[in-house]
């Protein structure tokens, strides 16, 4: 099971910059209005060190980590629920992701056209929030709609800002240094003292969608991360390792990934009795370790 995060903002805010950063994939970037037509997909491993922690005291054959999509949709302009620029094929795209990472440009950059003519990310939001309430009017599902889904607000700055974007979910990053990390080796990031903001952004597109990680370690062959949303049941969460694993659930064996780790092997863990045995009501917790019994 994976989710998806679609990336939108004004024209030019630096959207097509962010998901090359993110994902590593080239893409078109420039200067002007719609460089995106089609939208980017890609695929991005979540930043994990209780699994890399698991996978330590497990040395399994292999590590697999949980992922999240991003889509790199077009710019949206003024009017775009009436199909102005490219607004109802970016509307139609956004409807298909679980929230929202909207890039606000705070950057002042004369090389790099600004269709609004000016600097203003409150105009910028708004001018969002009114497309995707405009839109919601029109359409007869009440069940998908776009104003509805959670919104993390990325603001791109090139230096210090005072801006506060609105609601808990947002950051502030330098999308420019970002893009120059990609070409960068890890050695000259310390060299220069660059450290990227990504990691944080991705973990925060998690806890918008009230995601949970759980993990299984299939016999010491692969130690892997999985998703699901949180308040969610073993047999759930059986489902998502595999669709059978959830009509065909019988019980579970689970255990904490820190009282693993302190264990050294699941051997020992159930020696010490910290393994429970669970059945078709146990909810799920974050960091839980699980063997499914089927």
């Amino acid at each position: 099971m994976s989710f998806s995060i679609g990336i939108v903002g004004l024209p030019n805010a630096g959207k097509s910059t962010l998901f090359k950063a993110l994902t590593k994939k080239p893409v078109d970037i420039g200067p002007y209005p719609f460089t995106t037509i089609h939208p980017n997909v890609g695929i991005v491993q979540v930043p994990d060190e209780r699994l890399e922690k698991i996978a330590e005291t497990i040395k399994p054959e292999k590590v697999t980590p949980t992922i999240i999509e991003f889509i790199d949709i077009a710019g949206l302009v003024k009017g775009s629920h009436k199909g102005e620029g490219l607004g109802n094929q970016f509307l139609a795209q956004i409807r298909n992701c679980d929230a929202i990472l909207e890039v606000v440009r705070v950057f002042e950059d004369p090389r790099v056209k600004n269709t609004t003519g000016k600097i203003d990310p409150a105009s910028d939001i708004e001018t969002i929030k009114i497309e995707l309430e405009l839109k919601d009017m029109e359409s007869k599902e009440k069940e998908n709609l776009l104003g509805k889904k959670p919104v993390i607000y990325l603001l791109n700055i090139n230096g210090k800002t005072s801006y506060q974007a609105p609601g808990n979910e947002h950051l502030a990053i330098n999308l420019k240094d970002e893009a120059e990390m990609f070409e960068l080796s890890e050695a000259e990031k310390k060299e220069l003292e660059m450290k990227s903001q990504l990691d944080r952004l991705i973990l925060s597109c998690y806890n918008v969608l009230d995601l949970i990680t759980f993990y299984t370690i299939t016999g010491g062959k692969e130690t892997r991360a999985w998703t699901m949303k949180k308040g969610l049941t073993a047999p759930d969460a059986g489902g998502v390792v595999h669709t059978d694993f959830k009509e065909k659930f019988i019980r579970a064996e689970v255990v904490n990934w820190q009282k693993l780790v302190e264990a050294g092997s699941w051997k020992e863990a159930r020696e010490r009795g910290w393994i429970q045995t669970v059945g078709r009501d146990y909810i799920v917790k974050d960091g839980d370790v699980i063997e499914f019994k089927i």
